[in-house]
């Protein structure tokens, strides 16, 4: 008869292991956010090449978590909120997976924007500081169990998509006024884009935080006959 108390321990330990690799793998792409930014800011080639070889360890990490997580629910069959813990891992390192490759994008117009005259819009450092913010405070609900912070995260979406609509209304006009220099300012256009996406991964996160939390579904208010946010 096998030792039931052997077998809680081993449970137990996969699932800290999923924890503490989901919580390295959202480090990393924190810090691939910040160095992105600071690559196109500073014309740093050379980090934005760094940012980009470091993908290859997200995506090493989605891999193995994914893994991990389809033998708990294979081997252990998990309940209740167990199951949700599961389950919400596997869908939150796919979001992280898609912010670190946009933050590759990032890199890549970085490297190819070095040797122009353009000037980084002001608002691209700012915007990029409220994502890495966004992914930050996403993890640290879902480490502490905070629903305040993981709807605060959500709320700040807002500030995310204001950044990107006042660049995007700006570079139109640079566009018109500075034709010379077109297709830079579309490579700074997407990459305004870029990080307007990384808050709508990162608003991801936080929503699946409150479903892991609460066992509310927030995600596509209407469907639900939410009003804007879930509440």
């Amino acid at each position: 008869m096998p030792d039931q108390s052997h077998t809680d321990r081993a449970y137990e330990h996969e699932l800290h292991t999923v924890r503490v690799s989901l919580l390295r793998m959202a480090g990393r792409v924190e810090h691939m956010i910040g160095q992105a930014g600071r690559a196109l800011v500073e014309r740093d080639a050379q980090l934005a090449q760094k940012v980009i070889a470091e993908d290859q360890e997200v995506n090493r990490a989605e891999v193995e978590i994914d893994e991990l997580c389809l033998r708990i629910l294979a081997k252990r069959q998990p309940m209740a909120s167990d199951l949700r813990f599961v389950t919400l891992a596997m869908k939150m390192v796919t979001d992280l997976e898609r912010i670190a490759d946009l933050a590759v994008n990032i890199c890549e117009r970085a490297v190819q924007l070095c040797d122009t005259k353009v000037v980084v819009h002001a608002e691209i450092p700012e915007m990029c500081s409220a994502v890495e913010g966004m992914v930050r405070d996403s993890i640290d609900a879902f480490v502490n169990r905070d629903v305040a912070k993981a709807r605060a995260v959500i709320v700040r979406d807002d500030v995310v998509d204001q950044y990107y609509h006042r660049i995007f209304e700006d570079l139109l006009r640079r566009m018109q006024h500075e034709p010379a220099l077109l297709h830079e300012w579309i490579h700074v256009q997407s990459v305004a884009k870029w990080l307007e996406r990384m808050g709508d991964h990162s608003t991801n996160l936080a929503e699946l935080v409150v479903f892991m939390i609460e066992g509310r579904d927030i995600r596509h208010p209407r469907l639900h006959g939410d009003r804007k946010h879930g509440y």
